[in-house]
């Protein structure tokens, strides 16, 4: 199954800068079995958990997050980037594989307590993911588990995150 899914991953080299391997998930994307598959791979893990919120960063993170909230019966919440939320927000600045950047949640989004799932297309440096977790922990919920789709083992995202549990569906 992870195969079929591999297949309709194309590989850009150079984007967005030189010596970047890109992983362009629009193929999987246009092809509905491929997708369903994808969401299903990534949700199963979190059913019967009680997830109360799935959170997903901008952009892709919201493709998947939805979907898999929608798939165990979870809220949505988005993480975005600084100026696109309309309510009082929390941020965080963050390293990525090529460059910096900031996320901002709204403030209110995670009650405390509320157990919560992240979810991202692909785990590379780990920094976005992190910075979701950072302000996640600062509203007070409790991070069940992380979620991807596509993870650049080379990288070592995974160790940026501990101790949370993180399940990717296809390593490169």
């Amino acid at each position: 199954m992870v195969e079929q899914l591999k297949q309709r991953i194309r590989t850009i080299p150079g984007f967005p800068k030189p010596g970047v391997l890109f992983r362009d998930i629009t193929p999987l994307l246009a092809d509905p079995a491929a997708l369903a598959l994808a969401i299903e791979l990534m949700s199963n893990r979190y059913r019967g958990k009680n997830v109360d919120v799935v959170v997903g960063a901008e952009s892709r993170g919201f493709i998947f997050g939805t979907a898999i909230a929608c798939a165990i019966s979870a809220g949505f919440v988005p993480v975005r980037k600084p100026g696109k939320l309309p309510c009082t927000t929390i941020d965080c600045k963050y390293s990525l594989e090529y460059g910096q950047d900031s996320l901002q949640m709204h403030s209110d989004a995670i009650v405390k307590g509320q157990k919560v799932v992240l979810v991202d297309d692909l785990l590379a440096t780990g920094g976005t993911l992190h910075a979701c977790a950072d302000m996640v922990n600062r509203l007070g919920g409790e991070i069940i588990g992380i979620s991807v789709l596509i993870e650049l083992t080379d990288l070592h995202g995974r160790d940026s995150l501990r101790p949370y549990p993180v399940h990717s569906v296809i390593q490169y």
